[in-house]
Formats: C-alpha cells, structure tokens, sequence
C-alpha cells in the first residue's frame, strides 16, 4: 500500500486547499491584515479533517508545504509539524457550524484597536449599515448584527469555552473578536469567508470613524 494510499484524506483535496488557503494569504497580507507571522487560515478536508496554516508562518508567503492536516480535535494527522496555537478556535467551528468550509484569522489594525475599544462592552453593534448584507443570512440594512469580544487568554479550551457559552445561548454567531488580539470569521468557502472578513473590517473601521469624529 503507498503512503498516499494509507493517509485517512484525500491528498489532492489538501493539495487544492493549500493552494487556496495561500492565495488568500498573499491578498490579505496585501492589505496589512496580517503583520509579522500573525494570523492562521483553515479549510475543511472533510468529515474529518480540516487543512490549516503551520504555526509561524509567514502568512504573505504561504506555499503548499506551510499547511497541514488535523483532526477535529485539533490533533495533527501524518505528520509531526505543529499547527497554529489556535487550531482548536478553527475545528470547533467546523464542529458547530456543518456548512462552514473555511475559517479566516487576521489581525488589522482596525481589528485590534476595536477588540480594546469595545472589550468592557463585550461586543461591536452594527445597526443601520447597508454593508450588513454582505454577511450571510442578512438581506437588509434594518437589521441589527452583533460582533461579540471575548477576553484574551493563552488557555484555548477557556476561549472555547465562551464561544461554546455564546452559542448555547441561541445568539447568533457569524464571526467574534479577541480583545487586543484580532477577528475569527467563517464560510461556506473561501470566496464567502473573505467576503465576511472584509465586510467587517468595513464595518469596524466606519464604527472606529464614528467614534473619533463624535468625541
């Protein structure tokens, strides 16, 4: 039996996902959201498994080698490099929401100074914005859509956690902040997920605007 043969996923599937997690790399570090090694990216194998960045990377330079394989649990699969620190917030998404097919993490400016702005309030409310429609499941700007912010810590299964506590409690969920850290968001592919991180970088920065120009 080859050693393809005896891997428990689809190799030229991770091989495509690689290539579309680099290539959305390279854009977002384009545009700054991604500093130094920052950030990871993922994208759904399979039933599963999921593809994501190795930890730090440079995530403007991503190849195919730069992602890897784990399981949901977070735990690497045929191989011994070691994942982002953050892989368990990527598979839990992937295990609560099943139509999610990748998972984007960056860390703007605009990302991080709002996860300080709006920590003690524990989230960002965007009313009335017309771009609220570019986020899955909103078809009109009469509409409110909540950004929560979760406490930072280095304990993963804490940050779980509050996820877990958010989404037991029936709010919706479309994407959170980490206080001083950066935004975790999600899509039925890569296209939709962009297309999420870049509607709320929009979102945060008129918000941001909104309270430089009103104090």
């Amino acid at each position: 039996m080859s050693a393809a043969a005896a891997l428990p996923y689809d190799p030229a599937r991770l091989r495509a996902c690689a290539e579309t997690i680099a290539a959305a790399g390279r854009e977002l570090a384009e545009r700054g959201w991604t500093p130094a090694t920052s950030s990871n990216f993922s994208m759904r194998l399979d039933g599963d498994h999921v593809a994501v960045t190795v930890s730090g990377r440079d995530k403007g330079r991503l190849g195919v080698d730069d992602v890897m394989v784990v399981d949901l649990d977070a735990q690497p699969v045929g191989t011994n490099r070691r994942p982002s620190a953050e892989t368990a917030l990527h598979t839990q998404v992937y295990r609560r929401f099943p139509s999610a097919g990748a998972v984007l993490h960056t860390h703007s400016r605009a990302q991080s100074v709002a996860s300080r702005l709006y920590a003690r309030e524990g989230v960002v409310r965007f009313e009335g914005w017309e771009l609220q429609k570019a986020i899955s499941g909103y078809t009109t700007h009469e509409s409110v859509l909540d950004l929560p912010v979760f406490p930072n810590t280095q304990d993963m299964a804490e940050l779980v956690a509050q996820v877990d506590a958010w989404l037991d409690a029936g709010k919706p969920l479309h994407g959170y902040l980490i206080d001083g850290h950066g935004i975790y968001t999600w899509g039925v592919d890569m296209e939709e997920t962009k297309r999420h991180i870049e509607a709320f970088e929009f979102l945060l920065n008129c918000e941001l605007d909104l309270r430089r120009l009103s104090s």
